[in-house]
């Protein structure tokens, strides 16, 4: 698979994004385009020429004049930089000269790029940022996590395919469970959007499971959550302030019981494990479905690690055919809407 990095893209870049692209054409066959300044990134990939044989690894440099910063507006970004790093990655991909594009970026720049340059599918109505949330045992996605605010029912039973797809062609669920996110467990329960939207979900061929509440989406009882993106959002962002609660509780209870830090090496497994749960650098990116190529977007803070996962992940959803499947999925979906119309 041919990958196009955008070099320039999150905090830590191009430092990060580099060494994470020296370590995922190591590790793998995939070919890595680094795409930023070229000067500037050959010096930043020189930097590891004595720790690792770039001789041997598949990685080329395009060269990118422009730079979107993470503050900028994104779609003015976008329109008046048409050779940054972020749109560059795109026209790869849509040029067919790459099979995926990842960026550590700006959000929002990545999704206007994506629309703008990739379009959306056929028939899908908006694309969903679907976002990966640590539950007890696993993972489950939350789809749209940010992108559409406001939704129609429609929007979201779109969700629900594509991020069922995801789950099950580059997450390996066989059967993903979806569930609507709601206040209340029973087929009553919601606001208008959400009881319109789980009768739509009824009729689809999903592994529907009904609603379910907030409290258990970190039991892992579905694995695609569907939304509209204001609440993925909300959903988003609490789990990750009370992530980060529990790890600051913990260190102040070491900090307030001297007594404790005799236990720490008894309970350190436990501590890496629980951190580990939490770390979003594990799956790299998460995907923005229904632009017609895959896109990848990372965490702004973004180290090494996450962009070789994200690569990894924008590697294996391509290998799967995972655009195609939407393709065909939104086709039969839509025909069927309009059978029942």
């Amino acid at each position: 698979m041919i990958i196009a990095l955008d070099a320039m893209g999150g905090d830590n870049a191009p430092l990060a994004t580099v060494e994470g692209a020296v370590l995922a054409a190591k590790a793998s066959k995939h070919k890595i385009l680094l795409v930023g300044p070229e000067k500037l990134i050959a010096e930043e990939l020189l930097k590891h020429h004595k720790k690792h044989d770039l001789t041997s690894l598949d990685i080329e440099i395009v060269n990118a004049t422009e730079v979107i910063a993470m503050d900028e507006h994104p779609a003015k970004a976008i329109r008046q930089k048409k050779d940054s790093s972020l749109a560059v990655c795109a026209k790869l991909v849509a040029e067919g000269k790459a099979d995926a594009f990842v960026s550590m970026g700006n959000t929002g720049a990545a999704m206007a790029s994506s629309l703008f340059y990739l379009k959306r599918i056929d028939g899908v109505l908006r694309p969903a940022l679907s976002t990966m949330f640590p539950t007890i045992d696993n993972l489950c996605m939350i789809s749209d996590c940010g992108a559409n605010a406001d939704c129609k029912p429609e929007n979201l039973v779109q969700f629900g395919i594509m991020a069922s797809l995801y789950c099950k062609k580059v997450l390996g669920i066989e059967k993903p469970r979806v569930a609507l996110a709601s206040i209340g467990e029973e087929d009553s329960k919601g606001n208008e959007l959400s009881l319109a939207s789980f009768a739509l979900l009824k009729q689809t061929d999903l592994n529907f499971i009904g609603n379910i509440e907030g409290k258990d989406i970190p039991r892992g009882k579905a694995d695609v959550i569907v939304s509209d993106g204001f609440t993925g959002n909300l959903l988003l962002k609490f789990g990750e302030g009370i992530a980060e609660m529990m790890l600051s509780l913990i260190k102040r209870g070491f900090k307030k019981h001297p007594i404790a830090w005799v236990s720490l090496p008894f309970l350190w497994t436990a501590i890496k494990d629980l951190r580990k749960k939490v770390d979003y650098s594990d799956y790299g990116g998460v995907p923005l479905l229904g632009v017609d190529g895959v896109c990848i977007i990372g965490h702004g803070r973004s180290d090494k690690k996450a962009v070789k996962n994200a690569i990894f992940a924008g590697a294996k959803a391509a290998e799967r055919n995972l655009i195609n499947e939407i393709k065909e999925a939104i086709a039969k979906h839509n025909a069927a809407a309009e059978t029942v119309k």
